[in-house]
C-alpha cells in the first residue's frame, strides 16, 4: 500500500465527507494506493455515525472510536499502529489542512529520502492570540530539540516514513514533538514544506492557550528524559554531591569559626543562632534526597523493561 492518511478528530461530522471526497480524489488522480483511518476521539457528536457511512460505501475508509476523549497523541498512538501504508500522513479534520500537499510530501519521502517531512502553515488565517504564542514556542522547540529547520513542529500535517512511526511510541501530549521523538529514535533526516493553510470551514477550535503551558512542561520532560532518562544518577547523583559537600564545608567553617572563638577566649554565639548553620543542613539535606532520588532512579532504569530498547537499524 502507497499511503496510509490518519485523521484523528474531535466533533467534526460536518467536514468528514468534503475531507473523504477530497482525499479520495487526490488518491484517484496519482493512482495511489491507500487508507483513510480515522480515529474518533470520544466525539458527543454524530462523528462516528459518520464514519460508520462513509467506511460502508468507500472500502479505503476504516475507523477507530474511543469510548472517551482521550486527546491527540492516543488517537495519533492507535492510528500509527493500524497503518500499512509505505508512506504515512497526518493531518486534521478540520479542512484546515490540504489533501493536495500529499502527492509532494510522499515525493519527498520516496524520492529525496527523508523520514519525517513536516508541513509549515507560513501564512496562518489564525488570531494573534494564536499565532505570537506559536512563533515562540516553535523557536524554544526548536532551541531544545536542535531540530533548526522545522518552523512549525505543531502542524498536524505530516509524512513518515512507515518504520518512523513503527518505532517511536507518542503518548500524553507528545503529539507536538513528533520530529523531536523521530530524533532520538535515530530518524535525523527530518525535513520541511511550506503547506496552504485554510481557514477553518465548520465548527471551532478545539485548543485554547493552556495547550502552550503544557507544551513547554512536556517539552522539559522530553529534553530530561532524552538526556539523562537511561542514567538519571549523572544529573541527579552530581547536583545532589555538590549541594551536600557545599553544605558540609559550610557547617565546618561555622563549627571552626566557634572554635577558633573559645581558643581565644572571646565570646562567642551558640552555632544554633547563626542562619549559615541551618543553611548549611538544608543544603546538605536536599543534597542527599537529590542523590537518593538519582540513586533510585537508576534501580528503576535498570529493571525497566525498556532498558535496553535501543533502535536497530540493520542486522545480518
Amino acid at each position: 500500500m502507497d499511503i496510509s492518511v490518519i485523521v484523528p478528530l474531535y466533533n467534526e461530522a460536518e467536514s468528514l465527507p468534503e475531507l473523504q471526497a477530497w482525499i479520495k480524489r487526490v488518491m484517484d488522480e496519482h493512482r495511489f494506493t491507500y487508507e483513510i483511518i480515522f480515529v474518533n476521539d470520544g466525539s458527543t457528536d454524530t462523528s462516528w455515525q459518520v464514519i460508520e457511512e462513509l467506511a460502508a460505501s468507500n472500502p479505503e475508509v476504516k475507523g477507530i472510536c474511543f469510548r472517551r476523549n482521550y486527546g491527540k497523541s492516543p488517537a495519533l498512538y492507535c492510528g500509527f499502529k493500524r497503518a500499512e501504508g509505505d508512506v504515512v500522513i497526518t493531518m486534521d479534520a478540520d479542512l484546515q489542512d490540504s489533501p493536495d500537499e500529499i502527492p509532494e510530501l510522499r515525493r519527498m519521502i520516496v524520492e529525496d529520502g527523508y523520514d519525517l517531512v513536516s508541513g509549515y502553515k507560513q501564512k496562518r488565517y489564525d488570531p494573534l492570540s494564536k499565532t505570537i504564542p506559536t512563533k515562540l514556542f516553535n523557536a524554544t522547540a526548536r532551541k531544545v530539540s536542535g531540530i533548526k529547520n522545522l518552523h512549525d513542529f505543531n502542524c498536524g500535517l505530516k509524512a513518515y516514513r512507515r518504520e518512523v512511526i513503527k518505532n517511536i511510541e507518542v503518548y500524553g501530549e507528545m503529539h507536538r514533538y513528533i520530529p523531536y521523538l523521530a530524533k532520538n529514535a535515530g530518524f535525523d533526516k527530518i525535513g520541511e514544506k511550506v503547506v496552504h493553510h485554510q481557514a477553518r470551514k465548520y465548527g471551532k477550535t478545539k485548543f485554547g492557550l493552556d495547550r502552550f503551558v503544557n507544551g513547554y512542561l512536556d517539552l522539559m520532560t522530553l529534553w530530561f528524559l532524552s538526556k539523562f532518562g537511561k542514567k538519571p544518577m549523572h544529573v541527579f547523583g552530581l547536583w545532589g554531591s555538590l549541594m551536600f559537600i557545599i553544605g558540609f564545608i559550610a557547617v565546618l567553617i561555622v563549627g571552626i569559626n566557634k572554635l577558633v572563638a573559645l581558643a581565644n577566649g572571646t565570646p562567642a554565639r551558640l552555632i544554633t543562632d547563626s542562619p549559615y548553620f541551618y543553611l548549611s543542613l538544608t543544603m546538605m539535606l536536599l543534597g542527599t534526597q537529590l542523590f537518593v532520588a538519582g540513586f533510585l532512579g537508576d534501580l528503576i532504569s535498570r529493571n525497566s523493561e525498556q532498558r535496553n530498547d535501543y533502535q536497530i537499524s540493520k542486522e545480518i
